[in-house]
């Protein structure tokens, strides 16, 4: 059997006493998806915090893309693709100048690195606005750039919390091209499942003290 892309069983991960994730355990093919759901609380972003090595877990066995977390997070780097609340943008740089400086941390030279910028602006309708600073730009503009720093270097596992944060009818469809399934292995955490349920491969529930359930 084909090693599973992600292969968890029975993380725990605990902040101070108080368990955020307790006894969770699934397996994701390659190419799969994955969709989280469950209420506020329930430990969602922690999990995708502990999949892209940003936490540690406190108990269990992790194994993304064939390493062992938290011991291999480092052979991880450049293949993940997160995407978080945040933007992780520089306020002060321009939009264009943001994606240069991701293209550089994950060594994509110059001029595919160019090339790849300009196609994923034009992909999210950002072509004309890219060297604006992002503090000037409105919320659903810094979400469309935050997607294109997400899958610039092309990452084989995207994880993706509330991707659609910000984004009019126009930008979700835009991004569907770049996140939606059928590329990458994708986890997603969203509050939307009548978007993104027909998507899913496979879903886990979790719930505030529960256990995770996955079908």
């Amino acid at each position: 059997m084909e090693q599973a892309a992600i292969a968890v069983a029975g993380l725990r991960r605990d902040y101070g006493d108080r368990p955020a994730l307790d006894g969770v355990g699934f397996e994701l093919a390659a190419g799969e998806s994955l969709v989280v759901l469950g209420p506020n609380g329930a430990g969602k972003t922690t999990l995708l915090r502990v999949l892209a090595t940003l936490l540690r877990p406190s108990g269990g066995e992790v194994r993304v893309l064939g390493c062992s977390l938290p011991d291999e997070a480092w052979k991880l780097r450049g293949r993940i693709g997160y995407l978080g609340h945040e933007p992780l943008l520089y306020r002060d740089l321009s939009g264009r100048e943001n994606l240069r400086f991701q293209a550089r941390l994950h060594g994509v030279e110059r001029p595919a690195a160019e090339a790849r910028i300009e196609e994923l602006l034009r992909a999210v309708g950002m072509e004309r606005r890219a060297d604006e600073r992002v503090v000037e730009l409105s919320a659903g503009m810094r979400q469309r750039l935050s997607i294109c720093r997400c899958v610039l270097h092309r990452p084989e596992l995207l994880l993706l919390d509330e991707p659609d944060s910000n984004l009019d009818v126009e930008g979700r469809e835009l991004a569907r091209e770049l996140i939606g399934p059928g590329g990458s292995t994708r986890v997603v955490v969203t509050h939307d499942p009548e978007r993104h349920l027909p998507e899913a491969d496979q879903v886990l529930r979790l719930g505030i003290g529960e256990a995770a359930v996955v079908s």
